[in-house]
This record gives structure tokens, C-alpha cells and sequence, in this order.
């Protein structure tokens, strides 16, 4: 079992003693921490963003930050299965307190992790991390009343504004892409990149989209790094040819792989 605390967040592998492993009573203690960490800034939102890989202990470890987060008054939004960048963009366009991810990035299956924002939906800086983990070392939490419980919402539609937010970019050529008829091959190694990847290329005017390991199962099919010893499924696929682009990303989709023919 491992457990690896650091300013960027709370990182570890699921189950083992408290302490030893992420553990619920580990998801709890760094929850309310961060909670309290947000609660002394004194912000005028108590909004706190929080979204998730598809990796197997993410509902369960999903259910405890927000449980935890109620318990401190604070209001959670979950935005359910997401990606790293959608919930980085979602703090901010929200006017939320601060926000976290729920994911252990490209590392493998057994892990997860709390990562954590602030209000810019930035991951939080050297010193602000130092007061997080000083707050779980102390459990200096102090719950709110019933009467002061915060609420809970869910908001499935942000994928979707955030594709929208792409395709507004300057930069971003629809027509241009949809003229070229690309054919792209998808590796979402069976985490949400396997719904934000096709729909972001369908909404560029790709047709032609094989999906590979792009069911958000959260049993990863290899591991999830997306380095060259690791693709080589996408590689038997373009080999055969008939196919522009290869695109592999990591289960939180933060890391990119583009493979040629």
C-alpha cells in the first residue's frame, strides 16, 4: 500500500491500513483539510467543483469528498465522469471557491487521487499545499450544524460547454477539418477520454472514428501512460492503414498522444 502526500495533492493506492493506503478514512481527513483550507480564505463562494476519472474506486472515493465537503458547509457541484481540463475550466466560469479532481493521472488502476484547485482553477501553489497538509496533520476540522449543511447538484452538461468553448477558439478551423474527411483511431485506455475525445472530433466534423479501449469501464486495458511501449494496441491498428491519426490520451485526459500512420 502506498500513500504519497504532497502540495499538489493526495495521492495513493486503494485499501490497506489508514494512513498506509488511500483509504476512506484518508479520502475524509484530506477532504475536510482542503475544506478548511477553503473556508479560512473567507471567499464570498462555497462552491466547490468536483468532477472524476472512470478508474474503478472513483464513485466511491466521488461520495466521500462531497459527503465530507456538505459536512464542512460547503456547496459541492459534481460534474460525475470529466476531465482534468473541463474542471479546471469549470472553477472559474462557475465563480467556484476552489474544485477537485479525482484522479490519479496515468498512473495505474489500483490508484487514486485528490487534486486540488483554487479559485482560478489552478492547482494550488507550494504554500497554500504546505496549510492543507498542516490542517490533516492537526484534523484541526470543525463541521458545520445541521442547519448549515451545504447542498449538492450535479451538472452533466459541462463537457459539452467546454467542446463548445474549443470550437469558439480562433485557431479552431471547422470547416477546414471537416473538408479533410480525417479518419482518427481513439485510445481513451477505458476512461472518460473515450467520451470527451470522440465527441470533441465528431463536433469537428469527423466522420470516420474507430474506437479503441474507449468504454469508460475504468479497467484500464494496458497502462495508462501514454508513452510508446504502451501503444502498441493503436499501433496494430494504424499499421493496417486507412486511418490519418492515432490519438491516445491518459485516463484523466491531461496527457496526449498524437501517432501518425
Amino acid at each position: 500500500m502506498t500513500l504519497i502526500k504532497s502540495i499538489s495533492g493526495i495521492r495513493g493506492t486503494i485499501g490497506g491500513p489508514a494512513g498506509q493506503g488511500l483509504t476512506p478514512l484518508d479520502v475524509v481527513k484530506y477532504a475536510a483539510a482542503y475544506g478548511t483550507w477553503v473556508l479560512n480564505q473567507k471567499t464570498a463562494s462555497k462552491l466547490i467543483v468536483i468532477g472524476r476519472d472512470a478508474r474503478l474506486s472513483g464513485e466511491m472515493v466521488s461520495r466521500l469528498v462531497a459527503a465530507t465537503l456538505q459536512g464542512l458547509g460547503l456547496d459541492v457541484l459534481d460534474l460525475g465522469l470529466s476531465t482534468t481540463p473541463t474542471v479546471e475550466l469549470v472553477v472559474p466560469a462557475r465563480q467556484a471557491a476552489g474544485g477537485i479532481i479525482l484522479t490519479a493521472s496515468h498512473n495505474p488502476k489500483q490508484w487514486n487521487a485528490l487534486k486540488l484547485l483554487n479559485a482560478q482553477g489552478e492547482f494550488i501553489s507550494d504554500s497554500d499545499g504546505q496549510q492543507v497538509l498542516a490542517l490533516a496533520d492537526n484534523e484541526g476540522f470543525d463541521f458545520a450544524p445541521v442547519t448549515k449543511l451545504g447542498s449538492y447538484a450535479t451538472d452533466d452538461t459541462t463537457l459539452t460547454a467546454h467542446i463548445d468553448a474549443i470550437l469558439a477558439l480562433p485557431l479552431v478551423d471547422v470547416d477546414a477539418i471537416r473538408a479533410q474527411n480525417f479518419r482518427v483511431v481513439v485510445d481513451a485506455v477505458n476512461s472518460t477520454g473515450g467520451i470527451a475525445v470522440p465527441q470533441l472530433l465528431t463536433a469537428l466534423g469527423v466522420e470516420t472514428i474507430e474506437k479503441l479501449h474507449c468504454e469508460p469501464t475504468g479497467d484500464f486495458a494496458h497502462n495508462p501512460e501514454p508513452l510508446p511501449e504502451n501503444l502498441r494496441d493503436i499501433a496494430k491498428v494504424l499499421e493496417k492503414g486507412g486511418f490519418d491519426l492515432g490519438i491516445v490520451v491518459d485516463p484523466d485526459v491531461d496527457r496526449l498522444a498524437l501517432v501518425s500512420e
